[in-house]
């Protein structure tokens, strides 16, 4: 089954004559089967946004909602955009230490039972990729298949060795996108991060498998701070079937995954963001923008690689403008300073909108992540820069839930003890060559 196209589990219709005692038997099943999920993902490449929905102008619709986020027309606003399934009856947790999560990773690729997928940017050959291999091992010797699916640019520093050695352990490896086989299409790239185990456990925020990854948060030696979640249930299918695209267009064989049956309505319910070039950017841009409308209290934003387009810009001045607490916990010390430079090449625009900045000083910030009114939580992959929202194929995860949210503002509020706030006045007094140095960047972010 080619995920563009209709499940071959579909209904179909019939012309053949049933008896009329037979007839209502059947709409009945035909009911049951058409509450399933089938494998299809969504939305469809090539879709045209209608303009009423579009990242400029949703956020009129989600204003006028009377609870904003909590109001029940924005979950009917995110399906409108997305026309993907919210999941109901998840169990979510976060992860705001590497080591942490890498050890939430381990231990459920050591409970698998069936099939793990990896899905990353970064594979590295250090310790925490060599323990990964390990386990991942173990689990195929076992009889458990193993999928891994790693960006050929993202792990250009990984060698063969240890791809081969990957491959002699039973398990199936590709990259995506190997550099000297596609040249034409080289900024196209894969960075999404997801696992997903038995499909039942799937893991996606921003961390990669590598030694820098795994480190403690607040920690002046350690190298990142980054987000990451563990989501168990129904979002684990859909995960699956992200993963599934990427290891499709890499060469791998159809999953062939079967219809989500109907889950129960407790827990978080989620929304999985996921794109590529010519799918999804536009809806993932537009549920931003929507998220930005509909914020009543804050919106409190934490990204690492931070150059958005003036659409963005404008957008989170007005929400400031209203009233809302919005504030951006940027990187402070980076690994891009270009990126940075474009990013900073828009405070001035923002703070005299009433924006807050801050700039993290503790470790090199990863995370990409947002959180509204203590309520709706976006953990993922997408930086708000050009290269997410056109070139990259990316997965991150909508989050509706209170306790999520509430767990969300207060670790923000946590990584605020540990920056820098940006002040207008003192910005206007940089050096003329520190202005004409981010403009100048800022002029380059479509191509950053």
């Amino acid at each position: 089954m080619k995920l563009d196209e209709p499940s071959a589990l579909s209904p179909r219709r019939t012309r053949r004559t049933r008896k009329p005692g037979a007839r209502w038997q059947a709409l009945t099943r035909l009911r049951a089967r058409s509450a399933l999920l089938y494998a299809t993902l969504r939305p469809r490449a090539g879709r045209k946004l209608p303009k009423e929905l579009r990242a400029e102008n949703v956020g009129r619709l989600a204003e006028a909602l009377p609870l904003g986020v909590r109001d029940m027309g924005f979950e009917q606003l995110v399906g409108r955009i997305e026309t993907s399934a919210i999941h109901h009856d998840n169990q979510v947790q976060l992860f705001f230490r590497g080591e942490e999560a890498f050890a939430s990773v381990l231990q459920a690729v050591e409970g698998a039972t069936e099939e793990i997928l990896l899905e990353t940017y970064i594979l590295r050959d250090d310790a925490t990729g060599r323990k990964l291999l390990g386990v991942l091992g173990s689990a195929a010797a076992r009889g458990v298949r193993v999928q891994v699916l790693a960006d050929a640019f993202g792990s250009w520093t990984t060698k063969r060795a240890f791809w081969r050695e990957m491959q002699s352990l039973g398990i199936e490896a590709r990259l995506f996108r190997p550099l000297w086989s596609h040249l034409r299409r080289f900024f196209f790239r894969d960075h999404r991060k997801i696992i997903v185990i038995d499909r039942r456990i799937a893991f996606t925020g921003g961390m990669n498998v590598g030694n820098e990854y795994g480190s403690s948060r607040h920690n002046k030696n350690a190298s990142w701070r980054d987000t990451h979640v563990r989501v168990e249930g129904p979002t684990a299918w859909e995960m699956a079937l992200v993963f599934s695209e990427g290891w499709e267009r890499s060469g791998g064989a159809s999953l062939n995954l079967p219809p989500l049956a109907p889950t129960g309505t407790s827990g978080a319910r989620t929304l999985v963001l996921d794109s590529r070039p010519g799918r999804g950017h536009g809806e993932t841009a537009a549920v931003l923008a929507a998220l930005v409308g509909a914020a009543r209290k804050r919106l409190w934003i934490t990204n690492s690689y931070f150059a958005p387009n003036r659409t963005a810009i404008r957008l989170l001045g007005q929400a400031a403008q209203r009233g809302v607490d919005v504030r951006l916990l940027l990187q402070g010390r980076t690994d891009m300073p270009v990126v940075r430079h474009a990013g900073r090449g828009n405070f001035r625009d923002l703070l005299a909108s009433g924006v807050r900045i801050f700039e993290y000083q503790s470790a090199i910030l990863h995370a990409k992540t947002l959180v509204v009114d203590d309520f709706v939580s976006v953990v993922g992959s997408s930086n708000l820069d050009f290269r997410s929202f056109y070139f990259n194929a990316e997965c991150n995860v909508l989050i509706f839930d209170d306790p999520t949210g509430r767990t969300m503002a207060q670790t923000f509020e946590e990584d605020l003890d540990h920056s820098l706030e940006i002040q207008l006045e003192a910005w206007n007094q940089r050096p003329l060559a520190h202005r004409l140095g981010d403009a100048l960047a800022r002029c380059f972010s479509p191509l950053l």
